[in-house]
């Protein structure tokens, strides 16, 4: 699968914007806050409907407009596809697939994938919990609509129950209901869970040979799930907890509690590991969700590198530019002397300055 081109219409800091893509290696350099990382964040948005920010539709329009538009042409297994994209301001978006519009955003989930990598992402070992569950689920929601579709219902679960315990704290009589939304939750909650814990078999069969390499034969790297109902099921847990979660007014268990834990010679390096050692099982990650992709869905994804490497040491950037020569690949940076000087295979050169893109070759 690759990305033949994109056009950005009142996008961010952009008016409007053409660029077609090599099928390989793409590079936008520039000095920060120029526009880099929105190229990236519009190209991300075409396949997964969210910005890889977390950031709300409304906001990522130019001010002043009411609307925004990205057109994706993209080309899968040789067949081209026109994915189109109407951000609002007072309404849903709209999403069309060679021009047909869709009804339901999770249409387009499946078509393209992506794996993004910033200097965030290096952080997601030492980070809180949240942030591994994020990476979970905008994985498997690329992967698997089955998945999309519980998550989607789990959240909204969680949320009706939310507002239910709330209600229960000052109206008592309404404790009964609570046994339909329990119920609910568990039944999609045990489906995320079960779901999870396959990915993360997965990733093990891919991430020790990567991280074992990465380090020089040096370290054997684990990845286990971590549910927060301990030895008790979720069911069990939930029924457990029902007396403290209308006190405190949240609902305490379920997979939007769960963590992951990353274990280099049975020592839990998120509390335990030195920097060095959170960076590199980081990359080891990312490298071993590329793998992954293409092992699921028989192609390769698209990556997205958003001046990720000015945080690698030469090694690393070394060991990470050499696994993706058949990827192609979108990467922002600041200047173009590290590649230069890597004699890295450059295909495309965009020139990025205050929202205008040059194409220099």
């Amino acid at each position: 699968m690759i990305i033949k081109s994109l056009k950005l219409k009142d996008y961010r800091n952009y008016d409007l914007l053409n660029i077609e893509f090599d099928k390989a290696t793409n590079i936008f350099y520039g000095d920060n806050a120029q526009g880099k990382t929105n190229i990236l964040e519009a190209v991300y948005m075409s396949g997964t409907t969210k910005s890889h920010r977390g950031t709300k539709d409304r906001d990522l329009i130019k001010f002043d407009c009411d609307e925004s538009h990205i057109e994706t042409i993209i080309e899968k297994n040789g067949v081209p596809f026109q994915i189109d994209m109407h951000l609002k301001k007072n309404s849903p978006k709209g999403i069309a697939i060679n021009r047909i519009p869709i009804r339901k955003a999770t249409e387009l989930f499946g078509l393209m994938n992506f794996v993004f990598f910033s200097p965030e992402d290096l952080n997601i070992i030492k980070n809180g919990p949240s942030e591994r569950r994020r990476f979970m689920d905008l994985e498997l929601s690329q992967l698997d609509r089955v998945y999309l579709k519980d998550l989607a219902s789990y959240n909204r679960i969680v949320n009706q129950r939310n507002k239910l315990l709330k209600d229960v704290y000052f109206q008592n009589d309404l404790i009964d209901t609570l046994d339909v939304w329990d119920m609910q939750l568990v039944t999609y909650g045990e489906r995320i869970i079960a779901r999870r814990k396959k990915f993360i078999e997965e990733v093990n069969e891919i991430i020790a040979d990567i991280h074992f390499r990465l380090t020089g034969g040096k370290e054997r790297i684990r990845l286990s799930y971590e549910s927060g109902c301990g030895a008790f099921s979720l069911e069990e847990a939930v029924a457990r907890n029902r007396e403290k979660d209308i006190r405190t007014k949240s609902t305490s268990a379920g997979p939007h509690r769960d963590d992951i834990c990353f274990y280099v010679s049975d020592i839990d390096i998120r509390r335990f590991g030195s920097q060095g050692q959170q960076r590199t099982a980081a990359l080891s990650l990312k490298m071993s969700e590329i793998e992954l992709v293409k092992m699921i869905i028989k192609d390769t994804p698209v990556l997205l590198l958003d001046d990720v490497l000015s945080e690698l040491d030469k090694n690393r950037q070394n060991y990470l530019l050499d696994s993706i020569h058949d990827i192609q690949t979108l990467i922002t940076c600041t200047g173009m002397d590290e590649f230069v000087n890597h004699r890295f295979a450059i295909n495309k050169i965009f020139h990025v300055q205050a929202g205008h893109v040059t194409n220099e070759n």
